[in-house]
């Protein structure tokens, strides 16, 4: 397909991507959008033109603070606007004023939440991410627990700090206790870590005690964002025995605007991992549930250059998004439209992608050096932090653009 609209082959925003999002024009006027090149694109004034009639959608469903009742629409209905969207564009006889209004300068748009994130899950499936921290915390031989490569490990974080790319915080404060301390103290995180994931957003309920087979999981998966699970690791050290994170990774994670349908990322599917021993039945998949997604996380002092720290790729996975989403519903635990699962630190084999400052440092002991000669343990105050996604196969691109937030002084 080739667009009418103009765009570099770099651009995340291709014809073939068309994502989701929710944008705020100040005045308490909030639409669903898309966005093609190097613009947003509203769906409501494209809904009031009627260029949407045939698909019988109800009205106002572009006016709302969260895309949740669109989602909740189903894929038949979702798609086909993903279709005509890609149709309009595609099609010069829609190069007219008319459609022309409804474009604005993606870099003007005031992106905000895209849902309104009922339940969050934040998994632990990357055996190289699970490896090197098992490594750190204990005896290299016996860096997985027993039961790892039998379970996707996950916990439940929380739904009310996930914000939006651009939205900055204060380093969170908490308890922390030194080895050669008696007690422990409370203040500022000494160890700030990021952790670069991606999360599935639901597009589907399940009632209570319902569950779901891996060959019906993509019915479920509306999209994906890239997500960042900000993680203080001094406190995380001092709490998680024996229930697990807690303060130390929910004061706040940053997640990327634009929602990317399962459909523009299905040419990027790949084969997984061969998964050792096999797993039970119930997780038992077929068919290509890994992705193609490259990634990269930067680091940017403030008034200086950003320096990327890490290359990873969201096919690392050894735990496949089918095979999670199948493992949440197997206890009949039911699913809310908007729920977000994010996959937990995304590692690569090899040290340039390792997805959390706790390894690219080993723990500290290996500081990264940045652009401007400063070092890098963890992340500094008045650091912004900037995670990067896109798939590419046979020239064809599809990305999510920016998810990125600036370090504030504790306060």
């Amino acid at each position: 397909m080739k667009s009418w609209i103009n765009y570099n082959a770099d651009c995340d925003f291709s014809i073939y991507n068309i994502p989701f999002g929710i944008v705020d024009n100040g005045s308490g006027y909030f639409f669903a959008a898309t966005a093609i090149g190097e613009y947003c694109v509203n769906l409501d004034l494209l809904y009031k033109s009627g260029f949407f009639t045939d698909l019988n959608l109800p009205d106002n469903i572009f006016v709302k603070q969260f895309l949740n009742d669109f989602i909740e629409l189903g894929k038949a209905k979702t798609n086909a606007v993903r279709s005509r969207l890609q149709e309009i564009f595609v099609d010069n006889l829609y190069n007219t004023d008319e459609v022309k209004k409804a474009l604005s300068p993606i870099e003007e748009a005031k992106m905000c939440l895209p849902v309104k994130v009922y339940n969050y899950t934040d998994f632990y499936s990357s055996i190289e991410h699970a490896t090197n921290v098992g490594t750190m915390f204990r005896d290299p031989a016996n860096a997985l627990l027993p039961n790892w490569k039998h379970i996707p490990i996950g916990y439940h974080g929380r739904a009310s700090s996930i914000t939006i790319s651009g939205t900055n915080f204060h380093r969170p404060k908490g308890q922390t206790k030194s080895a050669d301390a008696d007690l422990p103290s409370f203040g500022p995180t000494k160890m700030l870590d990021i952790e670069l994931e991606m999360a599935f957003i639901v597009g589907k309920e399940t009632q209570l005690s319902e569950t779901i087979h891996t060959s019906k999981t993509d019915e479920y998966i509306f999209g994906f964002v890239i997500f960042n699970d900000w993680s203080a690791r001094d406190l995380q050290t001092w709490e998680y025995v024996p229930l697990g994170p807690f303060l130390a990774k929910n004061f706040c994670s940053t997640i990327s605007p634009w929602i990317v349908t399962l459909e523009a990322l299905e040419p990027f599917r790949i084969a997984g991992i061969e998964q050792n021993p096999e797993p039970l039945p119930y997780l038992k998949y077929s068919g290509k549930q890994n992705i193609d997604i490259n990634l990269e996380v930067a680091i940017k002092p403030e008034n200086t250059d950003e320096t990327i720290v890490s290359r990873s790729n969201y096919k690392h996975m050894y735990w496949n998004m089918s095979q999670q989403l199948a493992h949440h519903a197997s206890n009949g635990c039911n699913m809310q439209v908007g729920d977000m699962y994010a996959s937990g630190t995304i590692s690569g084999p090899t040290p340039d992608s390792y997805g959390s400052m706790l390894e690219i440092t080993w723990r500290g002991t290996k500081p990264v050096t940045l652009s401007d000669g400063t070092e890098r343990k963890f992340i500094n105050d008045n650091d912004t932090v900037i995670m990067r996604g896109h798939a590419l196969k046979d020239g064809i691109r599809v990305g999510f653009g920016e998810c990125a937030a600036k370090v504030l002084k504790s306060n």
